[in-house]
Order: structure tokens, then C-alpha cells, then sequence
């Protein structure tokens, strides 16, 4: 087989649709578009409006009847997409589905071997990926030891590596921190320009791509007529169609979403008794680390640190990607060991419980500590978006009348009332972010530790989610976020509203220990 890159692949779509197996609303209806060979192209459009599905469906890789129901065509290069598998390279929202092989190289690798690429090329290629990406850990590195960022990396460099005549990515900066994102964006830039491949985006940071591309296709929900709502150079788009696309929800450069804190904010008594600014936990001397797959200690990500969780404040966590933020916060909620020190609960959290959270019982938790994994997929248990959000009032044993008090308002508040029939799994990214984010609030935690929460969100439901964590703050509950998304750090703990923890540098990959951190 030839080592060259494959030939640029254009794209074409008519009248296309994908409705999934047991879904009664469509996922994308009425798509009518062509992408030439070679083109960039910025996809947007509100959370569902079935961005996600077009990528996976130019991939072939939405399945076959069984999996769900299609209308119109859509091809890739001229042949039915379903059918041109190996043409397209593509990056899924969740980097914890692409990774396959417990070691990094192999990882990166396992693309090009399917594609039968000379085993003399493989290891050359899955170098370069790597280097362009900006992943610098061993081959044999744990694929398991990864941050959340470090897997988005890691599934790049397995696209890139393949040299696709179509590389789709979805939400490729969405965990990475601000360096990092023009990092990728730029190896992502450089590989295209390289090769010609056609590139197609989803991204909400729309910033970060928009000087860079050559078109801009908006798409419609279904709940909306579906469809393509804008199509045209990013220029001409934004400023032609700005309010309109930002009423959609779409982002659109220059307008950030705006959420205004009440000027009572931090005052009263916090949940569970507590007054503001109660001290629920506490971590002194604390180093966290975890364990890779095969690996028998904990890698130390972050040391030295201390810090209080308080009532109706924010702590932020923030850093580069690799320096231990999902591990720090994992810790705090109770759900790993520390690798040294302690994290202790205060008198008003732990009330007739231990204070060392990790002796907790799942029940102890429930009420006292809320956590929202950074992949939600992690925490989906239930058939239904409703019944998810009941798991957490059943567990506690609520009468019938109590849970729906508590779930109902959030099917309304999150924009889920119309999914709540839908089995969880088949929820765009973002709609999952906002259950998770729900079904936490279900069992009404005093500590709600989220990480990456407004990760996949359009720009209107970006700050309905700020503006209910404000007010979930405001009542007295604490709030420790991971995240990257600098406006929510500001909306969160701006006015003294709460503090900010940074992670020291860049990572070491293969060090025992990462510099401690700073608020």
C-alpha cells in the first residue's frame, strides 16, 4: 500500500437525516450541503442540533438499520459514506471511547495498522502525531495514567497519524488548557495544509478557529426545522446573521454569554446549616495520584497542597493539562486516597460521620459530597434521562411526591423536558453535561464538585447552567470546579465570590511529582 497521504475527500449531503434506534425525534433532519476537496469548515450550531451526528455520520460509523433510520444521502468522495470507511479520520467529544490499547504508541498506532500501512512507516508516524500534538510521554506510558486533555491529544495523534483524506473533529480543545488549545488547533492546521486533507470542525470555541477556516455551515435543531441555518465565509456569517445565530444559542466572536450575580450573593445561612463561609472540607499537605493500568503505585500529578472547600463560595481549580486537576478533585469528593496528607470534612459537613470522606459510605455522600465526572459517560446508570435523575432521590429513600419536587424543576431549568423518555447514552455531549450536572443536583450535596461543567454547552445554555450553579452558591452550597473555561472561573468567583487554586506548570511525564499549588 501506497505511504502517501490519502487524496482530499469531498463531502456531499442531501435532504440527510439520522433518526436513532427507539428515538421518535430525529437527530439532524433535512441536511442539503456540498464541501469541496480540500475545504476547512467550521460546523456550528445550538447543543442538539445533531452536530455530533453528521461527523459520526460522514465517518460511517453511526451503524447499520438496527442502530437507527436514515433519509437522503450522503457521501464521502463520491461514495456512500457507510461505505468509505478509512477515508475519513475522526476525533470523537469523549476521548476515553477512542482510546483501545492500554499503551500510548500502540494506541496512536492501531489506526495505520488497520489501514495496512507499511510496519516500517507505523512507528516513524506515530513519533510525528505525537510531536505534533504536543504529547510528550513515553510509548509505553499507560494510556489509563492520562489526563482527560491528554487523551484528547492522544485520539488526535491517532487521526493525524492515519493521514486521512477527511479528518472530523469534535470538540478537539474542549479539556485542553488555553496554551494547549492553540497547540492543537496549529498541529491540526499544519497537518491539513500539509497533506490537502478536507477538514470539518465542531467547536464551540469559535474564537480560536475562525481566522483560520474557509467556511462556516450553522445548523438547525430538528425542534427547529432542521437543516442548514447558515452557510457562507465566517466574516460574512457572524456579521450578517449575529443576532440571530446568537439567539439560537450559536457562539459567535465578540459576544460572550453575559450572567450577572445578585447582589446578595454569599449572604444567609448554607445548605445543611451551615453559615457562609464554613469551612466543609479541608486538605493540608495534600499529594494526589493515581494509578495507570498494570502500574503498581500512584503517580504523584500534584503535591503540597492546601486549601478549604466553604459554604456558598467557589473554589476553582485551574492548570495545564497532566498537573492533577480531575485527580485533586476526585480526591476531594472522597473517591480516591491521597497519596499523602489528609482532606478532612469540618463539623458542618461530616454531622455523625467520620471526617475522613473516603471511609464514607456511598449513602454518607450522597447529601454531603456531589461529584460530576469530567466524562459524563462515566456516571450515566439509568434507561432514561427522567429515571436518571431519580437515582439519587431513590437512593435516599424520598417519597414518590419529594422526588418529583426535586426532578421536575430540573428537566425544566437544564432544557431536558423533552428528553426525559431518552435513553441517556444517545444524548449529544452537551445534553449529557447538563444531566450530569442535574442529576448531581437531585440529591441537593452540600459540596458539588464539577469537572469541566460547561464543557459542550451552546452559548444559551452555557449561561442558563452558570447562572443556576450562582444560585445553587448563593444558598449555601460550596462549589469546587476543574476547568479550563475562564468566564466560568470569572462568573463563579468574581466579586469575592470564592478562590482560585493553580496547579504548578507543565507536567513532567515521567516524574515521581508535579509542583505543588498556589490559590
Amino acid at each position: 500500500m501506497s505511504s502517501t497521504p490519502a487524496p482530499p475527500a469531498g463531502v456531499s449531503a442531501r435532504g440527510w437525516g439520522w433518526r436513532h434506534a427507539g428515538r421518535r425525534r430525529w437527530a439532524v433532519t433535512g441536511i442539503d450541503l456540498d464541501i469541496a476537496p480540500g475545504e476547512r469548515v467550521l460546523l456550528l450550531g445550538a447543543s442538539g442540533s445533531g452536530k455530533s451526528t453528521v461527523l459520526r455520520g460522514l465517518a460511517g460509523v453511526l451503524g447499520g438499520d438496527e442502530d437507527g433510520e436514515q433519509t437522503g444521502a450522503l457521501t464521502v468522495g463520491g461514495a456512500p459514506a457507510d461505505r468509505a470507511r478509512g477515508r475519513a479520520g475522526l476525533v470523537l467529544q469523549d476521548p476515553d471511547a477512542q482510546v483501545i490499547l492500554a499503551r500510548v504508541g500502540d494506541d496512536v498506532a492501531f489506526g495505520c495498522e488497520n489501514l495496512g500501512v507499511p510496519q516500517a512507516e507505523i512507528w516513524p508516524r506515530v513519533r510525528t502525531a505525537l510531536d505534533a500534538v504536543g504529547l510528550d510521554v513515553a510509548l509505553d506510558r499507560s494510556t489509563s495514567a492520562l489526563s482527560g486533555g491528554q487523551k484528547q491529544r492522544l485520539a488526535l495523534a491517532g487521526a493525524l497519524a492515519m493521514r486521512p483524506g477527511l479528518l472530523l473533529l469534535d470538540e478537539p480543545t474542549a479539556n485542553l488548557d488555553p496554551a494547549g488549545v492553540v497547540e492543537v488547533r496549529d498541529a491540526v492546521l499544519r497537518a491539513v495544509a500539509e497533506s490537502g486533507a478536507t477538514l470539518v470542525v465542531v467547536e464551540h470555541r469559535v474564537d480560536v478557529w475562525a481566522a483560520h477556516i474557509d467556511r462556516v455551515i450553522v445548523l438547525a435543531a430538528p425542534d427547529d426545522g432542521g437543516g442548514v441555518l447558515a452557510d457562507g465565509a465566517p466574516d460574512d456569517v457572524f456579521a450578517r446573521l449575529g443576532d440571530e445565530l446568537t439567539a439560537a444559542g450559536v457562539w459567535v466572536p465578540g459576544r460572550p454569554p453575559v450572567v450577572t450575580r445578585a447582589a446578595s450573593a454569599g449572604a444567609g445561612a448554607g445548605a445543611g446549616g451551615a453559615d457562609a463561609g464554613d469551612v466543609l472540607l479541608s486538605a493540608r499537605g495534600l499529594a494526589v495520584g493515581r494509578r495507570g493500568f498494570g502500574e503498581k503505585t500512584a503517580r504523584v500529578a500534584a503535591s503540597d497542597i492546601t486549601l478549604d472547600v466553604r459554604a456558598g463560595r467557589t473554589l476553582a481549580i485551574v492548570g495545564a493539562n497532566g498537573t492533577g486537576k480531575s485527580t485533586l478533585a476526585l480526591t476531594l469528593a472522597g473517591l480516591l486516597p491521597p497519596a499523602a496528607g489528609a482532606v478532612r470534612a469540618g463539623d458542618a459537613l461530616r454531622g455523625g460521620v467520620g471526617d475522613d470522606p473516603l471511609s464514607w459510605r456511598s449513602s454518607d455522600l450522597l447529601t454531603r459530597v456531589g461529584m460530576v465526572f469530567q466524562a459524563p459517560e462515566h456516571q450515566l446508570l439509568a434507561r432514561t434521562v427522567r429515571e436518571e435523575l431519580e437515582v439519587g432521590p431513590r437512593a435516599l429513600r424520598l417519597s414518590a411526591d419529594e422526588i418529583a419536587a426535586r426532578v421536575e424543576p430540573l428537566l425544566d431549568r437544564l432544557r431536558l423536558r423533552r428528553l426525559a423518555a431518552v435513553n441517556p447514552f444517545t444524548l449529544s455531549g452537551g445534553e449529557k453535561r447538563r444531566l450530569t450536572v442535574a442529576a448531581a443536583l437531585a440529591t441537593r450535596p452540600r459540596v458539588l464538585v464539577l469537572d469541566e461543567p460547561t464543557f459542550g454547552q451552546d452559548a444559551r445554555t452555557w449561561r442558563e447552567l452558570v447562572a443556576l450553579m450562582i444560585e445553587v452558591q448563593d444558598a449555601g452550597t460550596a462549589l469546587v470546579i476543574v476547568t479550563h473555561d475562564e468566564p466560568l472561573v470569572e462568573a463563579l468567583t468574581g466579586g469575592g465570590a470564592g478562590e482560585v487554586v493553580r496547579l504548578g506548570g507543565a507536567p513532567t511525564p515521567d516524574a515521581a511529582e508535579a509542583s505543588g499549588a498556589s490559590s
